[in-house]
């Protein structure tokens, strides 16, 4: 299969990346610099410059493509309305290219989209008022293509997707321990965090390619992980106390009302649903094991 990746040269994305070509897949990804070009050229990808502004190059490159993976997203979270309309922009311009073919359209989302208190399945509706609403336009705009004749998937990825060179909330939550003296967590930290490894997401991603049935939303989960052992792994790692925070003070320790919120929240998601429907079985280590043997305390 001829796949257009966008996204392909971020932190996950040259996984995924390797993974498609591993698999026997030719990938062309999406490239906004010589250096993402050169990430893409080293892993055995072709390149075709452009960002996700440039909807024409999208286009051309989707309808080019057997299937499109999209995994790019990004800019100003203070101010998400413009993120959001650039995903949308994208998305939309990669389905209509796509549309009555029946090929694969995979976008990009995450599981802190579900409400919270309880575990999030795959049939769960999104919370539109929680803490992660910039990404249901997304989900959205890709799941009414499937309609359309695309074979039209959203895979929500857990908040954390933890591996080598993470630059995410766990990488957050290290270098706030390194510098307050402190490894925290907020409340009696019983609030549980999804987690999955990264090589187990590239796996995810190619297999929902390969498989997924039109409209259907995928979990990349492949544990809970309650908060306080996350805490307890950092601080005893950097030889630092663990703390429990009040919400309000845990506002301040992170520099982030958002980032207290998150870490706060108690945001279980299942995977059962996308284990069973395209068999996909998680490997690797699982995020307490990388955090104490992998590279972020180094």
């Amino acid at each position: 299969m001829q796949v257009f990746v966008t996204g392909g040269s971020g932190q996950t994305g040259p996984t995924v990346v390797a993974e498609l070509i591993t698999a026997g897949h030719s990938v062309t990804g999406l490239a906004r610099s010589d250096a993402a070009a050169r990430t893409l050229e080293s892993l055995g990808a072709a390149s075709v410059r452009g960002s996700l502004d440039d909807l024409d190059v999208l286009t051309a490159a989707a309808a080019a493509a057997d299937g499109v993976v999209h995994m790019a997203y990004g800019g100003d979270f203070a101010d998400p309305e413009p993120m959001m309309r650039r995903d949308v922009n994208a998305i939309t311009a990669l389905g209509q290219a796509l549309e009555g073919s029946g090929k694969p359209l995979v976008a990009t989302s995450g599981t802190l989209v579900l409400p919270l208190g309880r575990e999030g399945a795959e049939t769960d509706a999104p919370d539109r008022e929680g803490i992660a609403p910039f990404r249901i336009a997304g989900e959205d705009a890709c799941l009414a293509f499937a309609a359309r004749g695309v074979r039209a998937a959203v895979l929500r990825l857990a908040p954390t997707v933890h591996g080598p060179d993470d630059h995410g909330f766990m990488t957050l939550l290290v270098d706030t321990a390194r510098r307050t003296g402190v490894s925290a967590y907020v409340g009696d930290g019983a609030n549980r965090w999804a987690a999955v490894h990264r090589a187990d997401a590239a796996s995810l991603f190619r297999l929902a390619l390969e498989g997924a049935t039109a409209g259907s939303v995928l979990h990349g989960v492949a544990e809970t992980v309650p908060f306080e052992k996350i805490a307890q792994t950092i601080g005893s790692g950097l030889d630092l106390p663990t703390v429990s925070l009040t919400a309000e003070a845990a506002a301040s320790h992170f520099d982030s009302p958002f980032m207290a919120l998150a870490f706060g929240a108690d945001a279980p998601a299942s995977s059962i649903r996308t284990r069973e429907q395209l068999g996909w079985v998680p490997r690797h280590a699982g995020l307490l094991d990388d955090l104490a043997g992998g590279d972020y305390l180094a």
